[in-house]
């Protein structure tokens, strides 16, 4: 599902404009990202799941065009993780 597909659903179903449902999406991404960013270390969205801020260790990696060895240097990750309810209505 794209983005423009999400609002339109999310406006048929609420009521609301188009333009008002972008804005609340834009802000979601938004604020989320500016959370993890400023150290929290996790963000619940209710009823979808949460995204945690992971230290990845420095590590020794390779080029894969020329097999040279390589520093990969020590970087966080964000991962999700999708609530119960979630996962139970996929099945």
């Amino acid at each position: 599902m794209s983005k423009s597909e999400l609002i339109n659903a999310i406006a048929g179903d609420s009521g609301e404009s188009l333009a008002a449902v972008g804005r609340v999406l834009d802000s979601l991404a938004k604020r989320v990202g500016q959370s993890l960013k400023d150290g929290d270390n996790d963000v619940t969205i209710p009823g979808i799941g949460k995204l945690t801020v992971k230290p990845r260790a420095a590590r020794n990696g390779r080029n894969p065009q020329t097999g040279e060895a390589m520093a990969i240097p020590a970087s966080k990750a964000v991962t999700f993780k999708a609530v119960k309810a979630l996962k139970d209505l996929v099945q």
